[in-house]
């Protein structure tokens, strides 16, 4: 690796598939010949990190103690930022980013301002319950000029299907009609793009096929690293 370029490290495990399809998404967008001139990223894949809906929403295990052991232990190996890819998880972004000593990247502000370089007025936002539900990305987003919308109850569960009963159980001929009717019905209510809010939804959509005009926020949470970390992303 080229001196003077940052360490970046991955705090992973939520889920698993969801680290890899990160990582993959900075070596591809990385502008690099060579493996010297790839950036140097240390990942912690801690499947311990309990579910942070089920924390949210239910009483569940607090993910934090386990979120900040990995932070920490990234930290002491050399990681210069941290980045996690997992969007329910930023409801504990401050605790996180007070437990270290270096930057803590934003993927939800990322997105936000992805959207607005685009001039996207009125977003879909696909995501767990624990994500809709504690307004992460509504607070995020107030006073941006984008509006967000939410599927109903029912397109909410489908949601949730997708994600958990498809590529979490790493089902991979997982039933996806009820979901295509979510993303169909956000579009025709207005939304111009649909927000990849969990970052299961990202390989869900290479899995099954699926073809709508989408904003990844993993992928920009992967730019964001790049650029910070003083690499050029590929044109």
């Amino acid at each position: 690796m080229t001196m003077g370029k940052k360490v970046i490290g991955i705090i992973g495990g939520m889920g698993p598939l969801a680290t890899a399809d990160l990582f993959q998404k900075i070596i591809l967008h990385t502008a690099a010949g060579c493996d010297q001139e790839h950036l140097r990223v240390c990942i912690d894949s801690n499947t311990n990190i309990p579910d942070r809906t089920a924390a949210l929403l239910r009483g569940g295990a607090d993910p934090v103690p386990e979120m900040v052991k990995s932070a920490r232990r990234l930290e002491s190996i050399g990681a210069d930022v941290l980045i996690m890819p997992c969007n329910t998880a930023h409801n504990y972004y401050h605790s996180i980013e007070g437990a270290v000593s270096v930057p803590v990247l934003h993927m939800i502000a990322l997105t936000r301002d992805a959207l607005r370089a685009r001039g996207v007025k009125c977003a879909g936002l696909l995501a767990t319950d624990g994500t809709v539900q504690t307004g992460i990305y509504q607070r995020t987003f107030a006073q941006s000029g984008i509006e967000l919308l939410t599927p109903d109850a029912d397109g909410q569960s489908a949601v949730m299907d997708v994600i958990y009963n498809g590529v979490k159980a790493g089902d991979l001929a997982h039933d996806v009609t009820a979901f295509r009717a979510v993303c169909e019905r956000l579009l025709a209510r207005g939304a111009e793009v649909l927000i990849l809010g969990c970052t299961e939804l990202p390989p869900a959509f290479d899995l099954y096929r699926l073809d709508y005009p989408s904003i990844d926020p993993t992928l920009e949470l992967a730019l964001g690293a790049i650029r910070f970390a003083g690499g050029k992303v590929k044109e």
